[in-house]
């Protein structure tokens, strides 16, 4: 009977003395596993991205967006404030202005806040302080526009230039002193539009300048992400009822003059985003892997008729088929974890690299190398047991018989 050590001994002896076959064989199983170990990582990496962009973007948040100009007031603030489950709500406005800082002038995009956004939006500020509703001609700038857009880096109690072209042609230039700066920004799916190249001013100094009072679109805060969509709903229906669209058209989008979405409905479509990429990223994987186990298939064969003289040889010292079954079969496990073992390191390797090209978080579930590892024994195994059986069956005097037409060890 032959054991689990001397088994060992003989793999390694056989994998030492034919080092380009071994190596072609463990090939395969590097390949395959480093993609599954890549590509499952990767997967895993969007998932998390994508729940981080959602989050970065606000808590529990509803957004109303006016589809026509002067749609949205006072009026229509107070009747989505009032609805069941609003906790908070914030109107802003957007619109490009030419932005002037000593010589330099740049176009930008500038929105109209109230001081509730802050929170409702999640911003974070590197330095001075958020805007209030007793402000006028002050502004929070994004962290792009104060260090990277301007010839010369802007800090708060600087001063800025914003000019404005109204609708009936005219422009007009007002001075704003800087009261806060963004912090960097994390990515945010957050349609507010606010980020590290946009400025912030208060919305009512934006309509004056503007001769205007109408709001572009409303952020706001529901008290729970589980009854979010029943909050959604409510505000739909009474948006619905004020601004007379008949009950029949609720279910057509193209009937209302604004649409609504929400944090809730945001996650599912980016959760089928990432499920779709990551079902995309495993398929290619398990394809590298089976074309793998094809190869250490094919290779253990041609292994078995190089062997032929050397398995009879086995039988005629008492080796039974088990035993050179399970000899086979030792053989290709290891080979197979060592072939884990370097695409499990050249997988990690592979994804970090990724991920840090792409700027993606880093992840590495510690289950997806125990599974990498384990697959590619199972994979060997399996690949090896057909080869093996073949190996076993030979009759004792043909493979003694066997004249070797080419070198016994590659």
């Amino acid at each position: 009977m032959v054991n689990i050590v001397q088994s060992l001994r003989i793999a390694a002896g056989s994998i030492k003395g034919a080092k380009m076959r071994s190596i072609l064989t463990t090939l395969g199983i590097v390949i395959g596993v480093a993609a599954v170990i890549a590509n499952v990582s990767l997967g895993a990496s969007f998932n998390q991205y994508f729940a981080d962009v959602s989050l970065n973007a606000g808590s529990n948040y509803i957004v109303v967006f006016g589809k026509e100009p002067n749609l949205f007031h006072d009026n229509e603030m107070k009747l989505i404030d009032n609805t069941r489950g609003i906790v908070g709500i914030s109107p802003y406005k957007q619109e490009s202005a030419k932005v002037t800082y000593y010589s330099t002038s740049k176009r930008v995009g500038v929105l109209g806040v109230t001081e509730d956004m802050e929170e409702l939006a999640n911003i974070e500020l590197e330095d001075g302080a958020f805007l209030t509703d007793k402000d006028k001609y002050v502004t929070v700038i994004g962290n792009d526009i104060a260090y990277d857009k301007f010839d010369r880096k802007i800090f708060t109690q600087n001063s800025i230039d914003v000019t404005f072209h109204t609708n009936d042609g005219n422009s007009i230039t007002k001075k704003f002193m800087v009261k806060g700066i963004i912090e960097k920004s994390k990515e945010s799916f957050i349609p507010s539009g606010i980020g590290d190249n946009v400025i912030l001013i208060p919305v009512s100094t934006l309509n004056e300048i503007l001769g205007e009072n109408d709001y572009g679109a409303f952020l706001a805060m529901s008290s729970s992400l589980d009854t979010i969509k029943e909050t959604d709903e409510e505000i739909d229906k009474r948006l619905a009822r004020h601004f007379g669209v008949p009950t029949r058209d609720m279910d057509d989008e193209d009937a209302k003059p604004y649409f609504i979405t929400n944090q809730a409905d945001d996650l599912e479509r980016l959760g089928q985003i990432s499920g779709a990429l990551a079902a995309l990223l495993t398929a290619v994987s398990l394809i590298a892997l089976i074309v793998g186990s094809i190869g250490i298939m094919n290779i253990m064969l041609v292994t078995v008729t190089e062997r032929t003289r050397e398995i009879g040889i086995l039988k005629s010292l008492g080796f039974t088929n088990w035993n050179v079954l399970f000899l086979f079969i030792v053989e290709s496990i290891v080979l197979s974890v060592f072939g884990g073992l370097l695409g499990t390191g050249l997988g990690v390797a592979g994804a970090y690299g990724a991920q840090m090209l792409m700027k993606l978080p880093i992840v590495f579930p510690l289950e997806l190398i125990v599974v990498g590892f384990s697959v590619s024994v199972i994979v060997g195994l399996i690949a090896g047991v057909y080869p093996a059986n073949k190996a076993a069956r030979m009759n004792t005097v043909d493979a003694l018989r066997s004249e070797q037409q080419f070198p016994s060890r590659l």
